[in-house]
């Protein structure tokens, strides 16, 4: 394709130097037969009509050959491209349906390990033994049988793990489920949020309990979680995770193809590769060039940010990844570059007869055109006797005889200008002296005027800014006015607020007295409270000597029937149930010293914040018939600032009146100025344009002869 672009501009330079060439000879040979020495006949020929008729009608048929080659090239490149990425599109989808069926095998897989009755019953066992017991070990083999029995089901599953609420390892299919704690890992929190639901977990490269597993030796595995329950209470007793192979998406995967250079993957919501032919990246963020939420629908296809490759994907309804099929474009559309191959040929050959129509058109309307250059050239120069040969019928013919009438009528034109010339250059002479004498004239009254103007504009000026002065003080006088009365209804409230204040402190101090009252008779009942808890240390303390004398009489009587024999036996089985009695009685009554104890200090402690308590309330009390003399002082206040603020509003009120009138002055004498100017500076402006006027008539006379001289002696270049 690239030897088809080079050959193509290499001749369209060959074609362009060509016609460079025979333009150049062209307008030559048509300067040198018209004279084109005189008034520089010759013409760049890249500027000349002639190559610019070529040159349009050159790349108009280069232009719409290319054009419908390439739409050609561009439509079938498109049809083979759609039809392509739909047929890869339904396989796709065929094979995510597939790896939706072999999801949920192990979906089911976790249903039926959840559903298993003997494996419940174990568990609720193991919840109940202590972890390092003998009963503990036997538990978690017989789980580890149950799971055993699921794992060597399928080989693909890679191990069966079971594990407790809080993440740790239970036991496992492989027998060594590991140590620690899982219970920080996302994917162990992810299946907890699930409660109960199945939950996908993405490729882990050393699987999800080897993470001390060397990386080189790690088998990467994706897995599948559920958190087992009891049907009874809905608790939670432990979380099943079934590691599953990376081949059974491997073996899924060979028979999915996309081509020479294309690739299949599947990623998680996540976007990480849960498979990839490269084992590196898996578990690693994909790479795909792709707008963020381009992945939302079901099933589709769409192309990559630099339209290198043709995406189609298939979300799985199970696990909600994304199986993508990757295809290199060029790989699609190469069979349509024939079809652009058969437009290039096209193109080269349309250039070519192209250039041959072009020359033959550029020699039969670029040599007329250039000779009728030439003696418009020299008519330009003041021959007016240059005329055109008329020998063709064409459009030329046509302007050739329209030229030379042209010039016919230019020379009577001529000849009539030069004698109305000489008549105006005459007249121009005497209109100059008159429009002299009218214009001195003119600027004496003009500068009268303007002095007369300038006084009435001053007056009305200095009268126009007594009435802004007295306007802007009427606006700050009413400002004034609103404020004082803003503060009046702000000190009427403030005192409002002072009563409501009085009142309210009137009320916290009965409250306070209350609390006091209340207090003392708190401290008084602690205090009784305290002297209670003696007596019961007291009634403990007798109830442990009977303690201890119950302990001695039970002695006595094992020693007494072990003295007596076979005969005391019975009586001995009564002795030591008493021992064990008193025993008990000990421990308890120990118990109840301890609770009684703790009361008393506490009670302790409580008596002695109340005693800390008591004078702050006393403090209290006063600060708050302070403040209650305090808001009085502000009531007597606001009702003197009332008064005072009254008599400041009516003074106000007569100072307003007094600026209104003199507002009212000033405005008359700003008309009476203003209309003086007005009347002033209108006589000034029609006196200036008198002058205007006058001058400017002067200015036209002068021009006026000149122009005349000058188109006397432009004339005189003419040969007519």
């Amino acid at each position: 394709m690239k030897k088809t672009w080079s050959s193509l501009l290499d001749g369209l330079q060959r074609a362009g130097k060509y016609l460079q060439s025979k333009s150049a000879s062209l307008s030559n040979e048509t300067a040198s037969s018209a004279g084109g020495a005189r008034g520089g006949g010759r013409l760049n020929p890249l500027q000349s009509v002639g190559t610019k008729l070529f040159a349009i009608f050159f790349f108009c048929i280069l232009f719409f050959v290319l054009v419908v080659g390439l739409i050609s090239y561009a439509k079938s490149k498109d049809v083979i491209q759609t039809k392509v990425a739909d047929a890869s599109e339904q396989t796709i989808i065929q094979a995510g349906q597939k790896l939706d069926l072999i999801y949920s095998t192990y979906e089911d897989l976790s249903l039926q390990i959840m559903l298993n009755e003997d494996l419940r019953k174990l568990m609720v066992e193991l919840s109940a033994v202590d972890r390092g017991s003998y009963n503990y070990l036997e538990s978690t083999r017989f789980i580890t049988e149950k799971l055993n029995v699921y794992a060597f089901a399928n080989k693909n599953i890679k191990a069966v793990h079971l594990l407790t609420e809080k993440g740790e390892p239970i036991t496992s299919s492989t027998g060594n489920p590991g140590g620690g704690s899982r219970g920080d890992k996302d994917w162990f929190k992810k299946i907890v949020d699930g409660n109960g639901q199945v939950v996908w977990l993405a490729t882990s490269e050393k699987g999800f309990l080897d993470e001390n597993v060397v990386t080189s030796t790690a088998t990467p595995a994706f897995a599948v979680g559920r958190v087992l329950k009891s049907l009874n209470t809905s608790q939670i007793t432990g979380v099943v995770l079934i590691e599953i192979k990376l081949d059974v998406m491997s073996e899924q995967m060979k028979q999915i193809s996309m081509g020479d250079g294309g690739s299949t993957v599947i990623v998680s919501e996540d976007d990480n590769y849960v498979y990839n032919e490269d084992k590196l990246l898996l578990a690693k963020p994909s790479n795909l060039d792709i707008e963020k939420g381009a992945l939302d629908q079901q099933f589709g296809q769409l192309k990559t940010r630099d339209d290198q490759y043709q995406l189609v994907y298939y979300k799985s309804g199970k696990s909600g990844w994304n199986l993508i099929g990757s295809i290199p474009v060029k790989e699609l559309v190469k069979d349509a570059s024939v079809i652009f191959d058969i437009t290039v040929a096209m193109a080269f050959g349309a250039a070519l007869i192209a250039v041959v129509i072009g020359f033959m058109l550029a020699r039969m309307i670029g040599r007329p055109l250039i000779q009728l250059r030439n003696l418009m050239k020299e008519g330009e120069q003041g021959n007016l006797t240059v005329r055109m040969p008329a020998k063709r019928q064409d459009e030329i013919g046509q302007l050739s005889v329209s030229f030379n009438q042209m010039m016919e009528k230019i020379t009577q034109l001529v000849q009539q200008t030069n004698r109305s010339a000489q008549e105006v250059l005459g007249t121009a002479g005497e209109l100059s002296d008159a429009s002299k004498k009218t214009a001195m004239s003119a600027k004496d009254i003009a500068v009268a005027t303007e002095e007369i103007a300038m006084g009435a504009s001053s007056l009305a000026v200095e009268s126009e800014r007594g009435n802004e002065l007295t306007q802007s003080i009427g606006v700050q006088m009413k400002s004034v006015v609103e404020a004082n009365v803003i503060m009046g209804t702000a000190a009427g409230e403030v005192q409002a607020s002072s009563k409501q204040g009085i009142a309210y402190m009137d009320e916290l101090i009965g409250k306070t007295n209350e609390t006091e009252t209340m207090t003392r008779s708190m401290v008084e009942k602690v205090d009784n409270l305290k002297e209670s808890t003696r007596s019961i240390v007291k009634i403990l303390d007798m109830l442990g000597n009977m303690t201890k004398q119950t302990n001695i009489l039970s002695l006595n009587a094992t020693i007494e029937a072990a003295r007596a024999g076979a005969a005391g036996k019975g009586f001995m089985v009564v002795a030591d149930e008493i021992r064990k009695l008193a025993d008990q009685s000990r421990q308890s009554i120990a118990v109840v010293g301890q609770i009684t104890e703790k009361i008393q200090k506490e009670i302790d402690e409580t008596v002695q914040v109340l005693s800390q308590a008591y004078p702050i309330f006393q403090e209290q009390i006063s600060s708050v018939k302070e403040a209650d003399s305090i808001f009085k002082q502000v009531d007597e206040q606001m009702g003197g600032f009332i008064a005072r603020l009254s008599n400041v509003t009516e003074s106000i009120s007569q100072l307003e009146t007094s600026q209104v009138v003199l507002s009212e002055s000033m405005t008359n004498v700003s008309a009476v100025a203003e209309e003086s100017s007005a009347t002033s500076q209108e006589v000034a402006s029609l006196s200036t344009e008198q002058l205007n006027i006058s001058g400017g008539l002067v200015k036209l006379s002068d021009k006026l002869e000149e122009l005349s001289k000058s188109l006397q002696d432009s004339l005189s270049k003419f040969r007519v």
